[in-house]
């Protein structure tokens, strides 16, 4: 492997077949992004994301690119935590996320959580593109270092725009080297597991969720526009799934 890490990319495309289901002309993995689809409805195309090897170390940059066509309905999940592992040089690595929702599309995206390992740093850039009409189902958990271990630095940023209007941007940064305050009060306060739902749904525009508190360390943030977010903290990753899951039965039924 090269000095400056293990660059790999994974492509999916998603079509309507015109027979009410979904079918996917381009689905083609690299290296540790190895892609399978799986079963599931007729109307719905479902692709797990398998690892095929340790990674991201540092220096590594990885990327999922996937299009959903007019009408089609694509299922992407993961078959287990990704683990952000320190490289030999130092070098951070990368993890990138790119969703394009055509009209009338709709994508859930639905990895296992991403634990970030003592010594590593990564850098993960999500960017979702939407439709007005397109619907959206997205879950991110992370993981502050293995059970008993310090985390290392992991940063994220999430942007969405619907319509062509930004819908969220939003950044945060926990672990070694963070801005300072990141595990304070005013931080998690201590937890070592944060995630978020996003949901995009047309029919919000005329029928928008309230805000509201989900037990001690969870809220419901209506958006500027036919969606809601939901944040959480929880002291470890099954309590935050937990958490995530009941709030997607409330607000993607």
């Amino acid at each position: 492997m090269p000095a400056s890490g293990l660059r790999a990319t994974a492509r999916i495309h998603a079509v309507a077949d015109g027979r009410g289901g979904t079918a996917l002309p381009l689905l083609a993995g690299e290296g540790p992004l190895a892609l399978r689809r799986t079963r599931g409805p007729s109307a719905e195309a479902r692709v797990m994301l398998v690892g095929a090897m340790s990674a991201p170390l540092g220096g590594d940059h990885l990327t999922v690119e996937a299009t959903a066509g007019p009408g089609a309905r694509l299922a992407l999940a993961s078959a287990a935590a990704t683990l952000a592992l320190p490289g030999r040089g130092g070098e951070p690595a990368r993890y990138d996320v790119r969703l394009t929702l055509e009209d009338g599309a709709s994508v859930r995206w639905l990895p296992e959580p991403l634990v970030s390992v003592r010594g590593s740093e990564l850098r993960v850039r999500t960017r979702v593109v939407l439709a007005p009409t397109a619907r959206l189902l997205l879950r991110e958990e992370q993981v502050l270092g293995r059970a008993g271990e310090d985390p290392g630095l992991l940063s994220s940023r999430l942007t969405v725009t619907c319509g062509g209007r930004p819908l969220l941007d939003q950044e945060l940064a926990c672990g070694p080297g963070a801005p300072g305050g990141w595990d304070g009060p005013a931080g998690l306060a201590g937890h070592r597991a944060l995630g978020q739902l996003l949901v995009v749904d047309p029919d919000f525009a005329d029928d928008p969720p309230a805000a509201r508190v989900l037990g001690e360390c969870a809220v419901v943030t209506p958006l500027a526009g036919p969606a809601v977010l939901v944040t959480a903290l929880a002291p470890d990753a099954l309590r935050l799934r937990e958490v995530l899951d009941a709030a997607c039965r409330t607000y993607h039924g």
